[in-house]
Protein backbone atom coordinates (compact mmCIF):
# COMPACT_ATOMS: atom_id res chain seq x y z
CA UNK A 1 0.00 0.00 0.00
CA UNK A 2 3.21 2.42 0.35
CA UNK A 3 4.36 1.84 -2.63
CA UNK A 4 1.27 2.69 -4.47
CA UNK A 5 1.12 5.88 -2.62
CA UNK A 6 4.44 7.20 -3.34
CA UNK A 7 3.50 6.12 -6.99
CA UNK A 8 0.56 8.19 -6.84
CA UNK A 9 2.76 11.05 -4.88
CA UNK A 10 5.38 10.86 -7.72
CA UNK A 11 2.67 10.55 -10.20
CA UNK A 12 0.99 14.07 -8.84
CA UNK A 13 4.05 15.61 -8.80
CA UNK A 14 4.95 14.84 -11.87
CA UNK A 15 1.46 16.08 -13.46
CA UNK A 16 1.60 18.94 -11.20
CA UNK A 17 5.12 20.21 -12.87
CA UNK A 18 4.02 19.10 -16.08
CA UNK A 19 1.15 22.03 -15.85
CA UNK A 20 3.26 23.95 -13.99
CA UNK A 21 6.01 23.78 -17.55
CA UNK A 22 3.44 24.21 -19.79
CA UNK A 23 2.27 27.42 -18.37
CA UNK A 24 5.57 28.76 -17.81
CA UNK A 25 6.54 28.16 -21.88
CA UNK A 26 3.07 29.35 -22.59
CA UNK A 27 4.30 33.15 -21.19
CA UNK A 28 7.52 32.89 -21.68
CA UNK A 29 7.76 31.64 -25.38
CA UNK A 30 6.38 35.07 -26.72
CA UNK A 31 8.26 36.81 -24.69
CA UNK A 32 11.30 35.53 -25.48
CA UNK A 33 10.49 35.96 -29.33
CA UNK A 34 9.92 39.60 -28.96
CA UNK A 35 12.99 39.53 -27.01
CA UNK A 36 14.98 37.54 -29.98
CA UNK A 37 12.99 40.03 -32.52
CA UNK A 38 14.88 43.11 -30.87
CA UNK A 39 18.15 41.60 -30.83
CA UNK A 40 17.68 40.35 -34.52
CA UNK A 41 16.89 44.24 -35.23
CA UNK A 42 19.85 45.71 -33.05
CA UNK A 43 22.40 42.98 -34.90
CA UNK A 44 21.06 44.36 -38.31
CA UNK A 45 21.60 48.05 -37.50
CA UNK A 46 25.19 47.39 -36.01
CA UNK A 47 25.38 45.25 -39.27
CA UNK A 48 24.85 48.18 -41.20
CA UNK A 49 26.35 50.70 -39.44
CA UNK A 50 29.59 48.61 -39.49
CA UNK A 51 29.63 47.96 -43.28
CA UNK A 52 28.37 51.71 -44.16
CA UNK A 53 31.46 53.10 -41.75
CA UNK A 54 33.69 51.18 -43.23
CA UNK A 55 34.26 52.54 -46.82
CA UNK A 56 34.78 49.31 -48.65
CA UNK A 57 35.09 48.19 -52.07
CA UNK A 58 32.02 46.41 -52.16
CA UNK A 59 29.75 48.81 -53.01
CA UNK A 60 27.34 47.57 -55.54
CA UNK A 61 27.77 49.90 -58.91
CA UNK A 62 26.85 48.18 -62.33
CA UNK A 63 30.15 47.51 -64.35
CA UNK A 64 28.75 50.42 -67.34
CA UNK A 65 29.16 52.94 -64.26
CA UNK A 66 32.32 52.72 -63.52
CA UNK A 67 35.39 54.03 -64.90
CA UNK A 68 39.11 53.78 -64.58
CA UNK A 69 41.36 56.55 -63.95
CA UNK A 70 45.35 55.51 -63.91
CA UNK A 71 47.01 57.42 -61.31
CA UNK A 72 51.08 58.53 -62.19
CA UNK A 73 50.45 57.63 -65.59
CA UNK A 74 49.98 54.05 -64.89
CA UNK A 75 53.73 53.42 -63.74
CA UNK A 76 54.59 51.86 -61.15
CA UNK A 77 55.13 53.73 -57.61
CA UNK A 78 57.99 52.48 -55.49
CA UNK A 79 57.64 52.82 -51.61
CA UNK A 80 59.73 52.02 -48.87
CA UNK A 81 57.59 49.88 -46.23
CA UNK A 82 57.79 50.07 -42.55
CA UNK A 83 60.90 47.87 -41.48
CA UNK A 84 60.39 44.94 -39.53
CA UNK A 85 63.34 43.41 -37.72
CA UNK A 86 65.48 45.74 -39.25
CA UNK A 87 65.24 44.50 -42.65
CA UNK A 88 64.63 47.32 -45.19
CA UNK A 89 61.37 46.57 -47.63
CA UNK A 90 59.35 48.34 -50.04
CA UNK A 91 56.64 47.96 -52.62
CA UNK A 92 56.12 48.76 -56.45
CA UNK A 93 52.74 49.47 -57.33
CA UNK A 94 50.78 51.01 -59.71
CA UNK A 95 47.77 52.30 -58.69
CA UNK A 96 44.03 52.99 -60.42
CA UNK A 97 40.93 54.69 -58.74
CA UNK A 98 37.81 52.71 -59.64
CA UNK A 99 35.09 55.86 -59.90
CA UNK A 100 31.39 56.10 -60.14
CA UNK A 101 30.49 58.13 -63.31
CA UNK A 102 26.65 58.91 -62.13
CA UNK A 103 28.37 60.17 -58.65
CA UNK A 104 27.60 63.71 -58.43
CA UNK A 105 30.79 64.71 -57.66
CA UNK A 106 32.49 62.60 -60.67
CA UNK A 107 33.10 65.59 -62.90
CA UNK A 108 34.72 67.55 -60.73
CA UNK A 109 36.49 64.99 -58.51
CA UNK A 110 37.97 63.66 -62.21
CA UNK A 111 39.22 66.97 -62.86
CA UNK A 112 40.84 67.40 -59.75
CA UNK A 113 42.38 63.52 -60.18
CA UNK A 114 43.85 64.33 -63.38
CA UNK A 115 45.41 67.77 -62.16
CA UNK A 116 46.66 67.28 -58.81
CA UNK A 117 48.03 63.30 -59.57
CA UNK A 118 51.08 64.32 -56.88
CA UNK A 119 48.73 65.20 -53.71
CA UNK A 120 46.70 61.41 -54.86
CA UNK A 121 50.08 59.73 -54.71
CA UNK A 122 51.14 61.40 -51.89
CA UNK A 123 48.47 60.42 -49.90
CA UNK A 124 48.87 56.49 -51.59
CA UNK A 125 52.66 56.95 -49.97
CA UNK A 126 51.89 58.05 -46.74
CA UNK A 127 49.47 55.41 -46.19
CA UNK A 128 51.34 52.34 -47.51
CA UNK A 129 54.94 53.61 -46.22
CA UNK A 130 53.06 53.26 -42.78
CA UNK A 131 52.32 49.09 -43.06
CA UNK A 132 54.74 46.23 -42.88
CA UNK A 133 55.44 43.60 -46.15
CA UNK A 134 53.33 41.17 -43.73
CA UNK A 135 50.45 43.62 -43.84
CA UNK A 136 50.55 44.72 -47.68
CA UNK A 137 51.21 40.58 -48.62
CA UNK A 138 48.24 39.53 -46.18
CA UNK A 139 46.45 42.58 -45.45
CA UNK A 140 46.27 44.27 -49.20
CA UNK A 141 42.80 44.75 -48.64
CA UNK A 142 42.87 46.76 -45.90
CA UNK A 143 45.61 48.98 -47.32
CA UNK A 144 43.38 49.78 -50.36
CA UNK A 145 40.60 50.77 -48.28
CA UNK A 146 42.62 52.53 -45.79
CA UNK A 147 43.74 54.83 -49.12
CA UNK A 148 39.79 54.71 -50.22
CA UNK A 149 38.70 56.48 -46.81
CA UNK A 150 42.38 58.82 -47.27
CA UNK A 151 41.32 60.04 -50.56
CA UNK A 152 37.58 60.15 -49.92
CA UNK A 153 38.13 62.36 -47.23
CA UNK A 154 40.63 64.69 -49.61
CA UNK A 155 38.04 64.93 -52.27
CA UNK A 156 35.04 65.36 -49.69
CA UNK A 157 33.52 63.06 -52.11
CA UNK A 158 32.39 59.09 -52.47
CA UNK A 159 32.70 58.99 -56.25
CA UNK A 160 35.54 56.99 -55.75
CA UNK A 161 34.48 53.38 -55.68
CA UNK A 162 37.78 51.10 -54.90
CA UNK A 163 41.38 51.49 -55.25
CA UNK A 164 43.19 49.09 -57.12
CA UNK A 165 46.85 47.82 -57.58
CA UNK A 166 47.21 46.48 -61.17
CA UNK A 167 50.32 45.33 -60.41
CA UNK A 168 52.40 44.71 -57.07
CA UNK A 169 55.45 43.56 -55.93
CA UNK A 170 56.77 43.35 -52.64
CA UNK A 171 60.19 42.63 -51.61
CA UNK A 172 62.56 42.60 -48.65
CA UNK A 173 66.57 43.00 -48.55
CA UNK A 174 68.34 41.92 -45.76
Amino acid sequence: MKKNLMSVLILALVLANLILTAILMISIVPQSKKANELINKVCSAIDLELEGGKESASINIPMDQLETIKIASGENITINLKSKNGKKSYAVISVSLAVDKKNKGYKKGTEYITNNEDLIKDEIIKVVSNHTIDDMRNKQGDVQDEILSRLRKLFDSDFIVSVVFPSYTYEESE
